[in-house]
C-alpha cells in the first residue's frame, strides 16, 4: 500500500550513516544521494532521509522494515549495536502479535523507534 516514505532528521550525514548500517543486513542499500536527500531500498529507493524543515521538536516515528528471516533481524540488532543505538528491544519472538513475529527495535540518532521484523517461523 506505500509507495515510499520520507523521513525528516537532524543530521544527513549521521542518520545515512545510521540508515547504511542497519538496512544492508535487511538487503536495503543506499540508491540514490542528492545534495540534502539519501534514497535507500532493494530495487528502487522507497525510503528516504532529508532535512528537517519544520520548527519545533520532531514526534518520535515508529518505522519497521521487512527481514527475510531471523538471522536478518538479529544482523540488524548487531549493526545497531555497533553503531551504539538505543536497544529497545532485543531479538525475540512476539507472539502477542503472532505466534511467528521475530523483531528487534533499536532509536535511530533521531530517537525514531526503528525495527526489522521477520514474520516466517525459524
Amino acid at each position: 500500500m506505500i509507495d515510499h516514505l520520507s523521513v525528516q532528521v537532524r543530521d544527513l550525514a549521521a542518520s545515512s550513516a545510521f540508515y547504511d548500517a542497519v538496512l544492508a543486513p535487511l538487503g536495503g542499500r543506499r540508491m540514490l544521494e542528492f545534495p540534502n536527500v539519501v534514497g535507500y531500498g532493494r530495487e528502487r529507493p522507497d525510503f528516504w532521509l532529508g532535512p528537517a524543515t519544520t520548527e519545533g521538536a520532531p514526534r518520535e516515528l515508529h518505522l519497521a522494515f521487512t527481514a527475510d528471516d531471523r538471522a536478518a533481524v538479529e544482523a540488524f540488532h548487531q549493526a545497531a549495536l555497533k553503531f551504539g543505538a538505543e536497544v529497545l528491544h532485543a531479538p525475540r519472538v512476539w507472539p502477542e502479535y503472532h505466534p511467528a513475529y521475530f523483531g528487534a527495535f533499536v532509536r535511530d540518532p533521531d530517537g525514531n523507534n526503528v525495527e526489522a521484523v521477520c514474520h516466517n517461523p525459524e
